[in-house]
């Protein structure tokens, strides 16, 4: 099979799996060693978090992180792993929407078969969002690369009304109307968990909803019943492995003592997942 047939078979696979009431549960990895376990554990694809993925290269979140170094981190889970990779690119690793669709032939030859494009934006313009228009330009962008490369890319718009505070259901709806029109093929609302929020979006979106959750947000079961059809986590599981990292660390240097690494991995699991036996 070639790759172009592979990333298509894979990319039809991942589109499928958005089912509103039976969602998608996608735990986000930033690493190899991350998307393996994730993988191993009995998740049907691999999802990066673009966060847990630029703070594991060195670099802070929020476009700090060029498209090379990105997308490579991206190549190597893609290949490390046999289940469909979907890449959050943050706004793209573009100042235009010319340079969206360059990411995205870089994502598909990464091997990966989504993309979340988020509309906020970090460059000190005005506002924390882009204009409906321009960000419509860049997802439209995005689907044209794909479509023209022939492999059905699942774009996951993001839409950062809630985390930025700038809006509620109806901006996010009336956003979500324009990406999905311009190629979108699922909407995603960080920041938004409260059932009845949840609820409202998802009849308004005319497609796949994907809610970001954490502790404190409805259990997966329930989010399914309200018709979400993905559900990820964002940095959250990055986010405790490096609490882990901190606390085992203040734990050996202020006491001497080693409680916080009782919880671990087996060496020999970890190694023969990773090919070393």
């Amino acid at each position: 099979m070639t790759l172009h047939h592979l990333l298509r078979d894979q990319a039809l696979a991942f589109r499928a799996r958005h089912v509103p009431g039976r969602p998608l549960v996608l735990p986000n990895a930033w690493d190899v060693t991350s998307a393996r376990l994730v993988e191993d554990a009995g998740a049907a694809a691999v999802a990066t978090t673009s966060a847990g993925l630029a703070w594991a290269l060195g670099a802070a979140d929020g476009d700090r992180l060029d498209r090379d170094r990105a997308l490579g981190a991206v190549a190597r889970i893609a290949g490390a792993v046999r289940v469909p990779v979907t890449a959050d690119i943050e706004s793209g690793y573009a100042p235009d929407a010319a340079g969206v669709g360059d990411t995205v032939r870089a994502v598909l030859a990464a091997g990966a078969v989504g993309v979340n494009i988020e509309d906020a934006r970090y460059d000190g313009a005005e506002g924390p969002l882009r204009p409906v228009a321009e960000q419509a330009e860049r997802i439209a962008a995005a689907r044209a690369a794909a479509d023209t490369a022939g492999v059905p890319l699942f774009v996951n718009a993001r839409i950062d009304t809630f985390l930025s505070g700038t809006g509620g259901v109806a901006e996010t709806l009336e956003r979500a109307a324009a990406f999905l029109d311009a190629g979108a093929d699922g909407i995603f609302v960080p920041g938004a968990v409260a059932p009845d929020t949840v609820k409202a979006l998802v009849a308004g979106v005319d497609g796949p909803l994907n809610v970001m959750a954490g502790p404190g947000a409805p259990p997966v079961a329930e989010l399914a019943a309200l018709g979400v059809a993905r559900v990820s986590v964002g940095s959250a599981i990055a986010q405790a492995a490096h609490a882990v990292i901190r606390r085992a660390t203040r734990e050996l240097l202020d006491t001497g003592t080693y409680t916080a690494l009782t919880e671990s991995l087996d060496y020999g699991e970890l190694n023969a997942l990773l090919g070393g036996a």
